[in-house]
C-alpha cells in the first residue's frame, strides 16, 4: 500500500513538472495552427532592450495532480481519521500543485522597444532564447499575425 501511493506521488509529481513544456514565447517559435497563415511584417530598428520576468500561471493539471497526490498521502499518513487527512493533505496538495505549476511555467524574458519605419514606437515581450540576440541599433522585423500575437525577428 505505501509502495503504491509512493509510486502514485511521484508520477503526480512528474505530470506537475512536464505540465511547464509549453510552446516557447520566443520570436522564432511558432505553434502549429500558426503555420501558413498570413502575417504584417513591419521593418524597424531596436530601440532599447530590458531583461524581464514572464510570470507562469498555475492552472488546472498542477492544481488536480497535487490535489491527488496530497489527498493519497494524507489518507496513508492519518491513521485515526482517514477522511480529515484525506481532505488535509488534498488542500495541502492542491496548494503544492499549483505554486509548482507556476514555477515551472515563469520564463525569462526580453523586452524589446521598436522604432518602426513609418515613425511608431512599440515594445514587445517575448522569451528569450540563446539563438536570438537583440542589441540597440540592430535592424529588426516585426511580425503581427491577424490575431494580434507580435513577435520580433532578426533582419
Amino acid at each position: 500500500m505505501k509502495k503504491s501511493i509512493l509510486i502514485f506521488a511521484i508520477g503526480a509529481f512528474m505530470v506537475v513538472y512536464f505540465s511547464g513544456c509549453q510552446t516557447p514565447m520566443s520570436g522564432s517559435s511558432y505553434e502549429r495552427d500558426e503555420a501558413r497563415k498570413m502575417q504584417r511584417v513591419y521593418l524597424g530598428t531596436v530601440v532599447t532592450v530590458n531583461e524581464v520576468v514572464i510570470q507562469g500561471k498555475p492552472g488546472v493539471v498542477g492544481t488536480a495532480t497535487g490535489a491527488a497526490a496530497g489527498a493519497a498521502v494524507g489518507r496513508a499518513v492519518d491513521d485515526d481519521d482517514k477522511t480529515a487527512g484525506t481532505i488535509i493533505g488534498g488542500t495541502l496538495g492542491a496548494a503544492a500543485g499549483a505554486a509548482i505549476e507556476k514555477k515551472v511555467t515563469t520564463k525569462n524574458g526580453l523586452e524589446i522597444t521598436v522604432k518602426l519605419e513609418d515613425g511608431r514606437t512599440i515594445a514587445v515581450v517575448q522569451e528569450k532564447t540563446q539563438g536570438e540576440v537583440f542589441r540597440p541599433g540592430d535592424p529588426v522585423q516585426v511580425l503581427e499575425s491577424s490575431d494580434g500575437n507580435v513577435r520580433v525577428r532578426p533582419r
